[in-house]
């Protein structure tokens, strides 16, 4: 491609290095207003500076990866509501044999998570666990925090839905889901091993140094001491979620199935021992048509139950209540009526309380049960599908309206923890790149590149690889697939069908595992040394150079493994 003219080539340079400079530096003080603002901004000055039209800028905007990463996005939030990733937290201390192999468990399990519901989402959710189980068998945190991050990056690599960047080379690429996973796989298995290993050697004295004051084999991260996280991969933003209460749990809280707590002073008494109720929200309770009033409002307030059983459930109490009220009242109401005294009515209502919250209890834990496998079954015919070679973009989204559908209630909850900052971060960062395409300054430069960077040789494969690993640390991975990722590919078909889908394998490989190289590297890197800083009661804090130390040799190791192990 021809150089565009000067004034179109300077303010193409100026615009995308606003983008570069804010996507790299979010927080840069001239102008800290965050990646999706500076990649909006990008996108504007190319079509202001008249680098592209807006009709171009329109066309330069990639659907199918964005609904690609909005399905996978709801799919993993219902993930998460249905426990999938406390399962994988729990599974990390199951019969743990010690230090070593924690390490190589978390190794694997975020490996393997990574590649099925993205890097991102499983350092945001296990980084809490890694460091809980850290402290309860009195070990140094970062080398775990190392393998959950590096690890991520790895076993990310594996699948299109793993990272961003693998879903704009499997959408540009057309490789289908199946043979990408099958043409990366054994580099990622292996890899993984290889990553182990040198943390392994790395930490293997501080590991054999540790000093274990429980029993390790039986030792399980208590589900009540780990925050569990809402799901936000761009923002990395997250909230201890509260655990569902069922009927009875709430019925407790506003006594109405024990006559003591009938009594207005009883009742504040009890909900301000229980504390889960603010000072002004404690109502004064008495047995009468109040209660039912007052108990709708809070249980509608709260939200556990749909309204039909709200009324269904308090109008049979209230009935009750009214009932054993009148029986009090009534002195020739037959022998057995007559001769209850005033606490029978309170013990006939304990009883049927007691019944209806077992009652409820059970069919709440059923129906729990049931939405969970559904989750699981709808993930699981999405994979298969991707595999079959199905239209990802679709597939996901279908997977994610199913979910929604099954779980028969108001989706806007569960589409608020869609990131649409990062869909709109990939809207701008697709215009201001490919303004700077129409510059010509990427082709020229490639040009130049080209001859020394074929993959037909060993010497050109390292080449590339070396590029790729430099723009992903210094410009990002996903702008570096965007830039290189045709020219890459355009070459190697050249020489074969098969050296083209190993390009796109390789700028998928590479531009990855490059995230380990620096805590900068990758967004996951970022996430888990944020999270580890901010967690309570077993914070850490993951430095630079801690991460530099290991991150640089296992960048290294891998990413030539990786170059091997390859085909196309």
């Amino acid at each position: 491609m021809a150089m565009a003219p000067t004034v179109k080539v300077v303010l193409g340079s100026i615009a995308f290095a606003i983008f570069w400079v804010l996507a790299v530096f979010p927080a840069v003080p001239f102008m800290p207003i965050g990646r999706t603002a500076g990649s909006l901004l990008g996108a504007m000055l190319m079509v202001v500076f008249q680098v592209i039209t807006p009709d171009q800028a329109f066309a330069a905007i990639d659907l199918p990866i964005l609904g690609l990463l909005f399905g996978t996005m709801v799919v993993s939030a219902y993930l998460e509501r249905a426990d999938m990733f406390k399962y994988l937290g729990k599974l990390l201390s199951w019969r743990s044999k010690g230090a070593k192999d924690l390490l190589c468990r978390i190794c694997f399990i975020s490996a393997v998570s990574s590649a099925l519901f993205t890097n991102d989402t499983s350092c945001v959710v296990l980084t809490e666990f890694v460091l809980k189980i850290a402290r309860q068998h009195n070990l140094p945190p970062h080398p775990f925090l190392l393998a959950l991050a590096s690890s991520a990056n790895i076993g990310s690599s594996a699948t299109p839905i793993g990272n961003p960047q693998n879903l704009v080379i499997a959408v540009q690429s057309k490789i289908s889901f199946g043979k990408f996973l099958f043409g990366v796989l054994p580099a990622m298995l292996v890899g993984i091993v290889i990553n182990a290993l040198i943390l392994l050697c790395m930490y293997w004295k501080l590991l054999s140094d540790q000093k274990d004051e429980e029993d390790a084999s039986s030792e399980v991260v208590g589900e009540d001491d780990v925050s569990f996280h809402r799901f936000s991969p761009a923002t990395m933003s997250h909230l201890a979620s509260l655990r569902s209460q069922d009927l009875s749990s709430v019925l407790d809280s506003m006594g109405i199935h024990s006559p003591s707590n009938v009594n207005a002073n009883g009742h504040e008494s009890t909900l301000k021992n229980r504390g889960n109720m603010p000072e002004n929200d404690i109502i004064h309770s008495s047995p009468s048509v109040n209660v039912h009033t007052d108990n709708t409002e809070k249980l509608r307030n709260r939200g556990s139950l749909p309204e039909s059983e709200i009324h269904k459930v308090l109008n049979t109490g209230a009935e009750s209540v009214r009932n054993s009220d009148a029986s009090k009242e009534t002195t020739n109401s037959g022998p057995i009526l007559s001769k209850r005294g005033p606490s029978s009515s309170g013990v006939e209502f304990e009883n049927f309380g007691s019944f209806t919250d077992e009652k409820l209890g059970f069919s709440k834990k059923w129906k729990r049960m049931l939405w969970k496998a559904c989750v699981y079954l709808v993930t699981l015919g999405m994979l298969v599908a991707l595999l079959l070679g199905l239209n990802m973009s679709w597939t996901a989204i279908t997977a994610a309206l199913a979910l929604i559908v099954l779980d028969f209630k108001d989706a806007r909850p569960s589409l608020e923890k869609v990131s649409y900052s990062l869909l709109i971060f990939f809207c701008g960062m697709f215009i201001t790149v490919d303004g700077f395409n129409r510059t010509g300054i990427p082709s020229s430069l490639w040009e130049l590149m080209e001859p020394y960077a074929q993959i037909d040789s060993v010497r050109g494969t390292a080449i590339l690889a070396v590029v790729i690993v430099v723009l992903s640390n210094v410009a990002s991975n996903v702008p570096t697939v965007l830039l290189l990722g045709g020219r890459v590919a355009a070459s190697a078909a050249a020489i074969s069908p098969a050296s083209e889908k190993k390009a796109w394998l390789l700028l998928a490989w590479v531009s990855t595992v490059a995230g380990n190289m620096s805590l900068l590297g990758s967004a996951a890197n970022l996430i888990v040394c944020e999270q580890a800083r901010r967690a309570q009661h077993c914070g850490y804090n993951l430095s630079f150079w801690k991460h530099l130390k290991f991150g640089f040799p296992s960048t290294i190791v891998v990413t030539a493994i990786g170059l091997i192990l390859i085909r196309g």
